[in-house]
Parts: structure tokens; C-alpha cells; sequence
């Protein structure tokens, strides 16, 4: 029964900032994965950046350098800091958490936050 809320997106301009976050409802046990992803009409859901449980992290190309994903246990939360800020960068951003549930993974998702990168 685990919510995640999104937060921080808004308006900004081009190669400004945001950061968003994601806060969990309650302690979230067995997280395999934590990652943002965004989706644009027409297109399908991409991941943007991902962070295992390991600390691991991964992001799509067109983001590298650009983005960093970090998470903090103790708040129940991760970030998803965004710099130098582009058009196509613009897009409803999902906050996603995997955990073990039996012998699977389960996918847990936020309701989105939108980003809109303007002049």
C-alpha cells in the first residue's frame, strides 16, 4: 500500500534547474531499484536514471551530465536534480520504486510531476 508522491516540477527556462522528489508514504522494505522516468503524448515512457540498491546508478545518454539521481533512506525519498535544462527535456516525470514481492518484482509509481522547460 506504499504511495509515492512526485514534487518539484514547474516552469523553467532553458538551461535552468529543477529537482524533484519522490517521498514514500511509509518505509519501503526489499527495494531492489529506484528510478524517474518521463513520457511525452505519443511516446512511450522512457527511463531517464535509475539507482539500485547498491548505489548504482545508470541515466539515458541524452541526460548524462546533466541529471543525478540520489536517494536518502532515512526521509523515505530520492531526488532527481536536473541542470542545464533543455526543451526536449520537458515532459510528465514518474517517480517508479521496485521491490521483492515473493518470488517477483513489484513496480510502484507516482502520479507524475510535470516539467516544462520554456522561455
Amino acid at each position: 500500500q506504499v504511495q509515492l508522491v512526485e514534487s518539484g516540477g514547474g516552469l523553467v527556462q532553458p538551461g535552468g534547474s529543477l529537482r524533484l522528489s519522490c517521498a514514500a508514504s511509509e518505509r519501503i522494505f526489499s527495494i531492489n531499484a529506484m528510478g524517474w522516468y518521463r513520457q511525452t503524448p505519443g511516446k512511450q515512457r522512457e527511463l531517464v536514471a535509475r539507482i539500485a540498491s547498491s548505489g548504482t546508478t545508470n541515466y539515458a545518454d541524452s541526460v548524462k551530465g546533466r541529471f543525478a539521481i540520489s536517494r536518502d533512506d532515512a526521509k523515505n525519498t530520492m531526488y532527481l536534480q536536473m541542470n542545464s535544462l533543455k526543451h526536449e527535456d520537458a515532459a510528465v516525470y514518474y517517480c517508479n520504486v521496485q521491490t521483492f514481492a515473493g518470488a517477483g518484482i513489484h513496480d510502484h509509481w507516482g502520479q507524475g510531476t510535470q516539467v516544462t522547460v520554456s522561455s
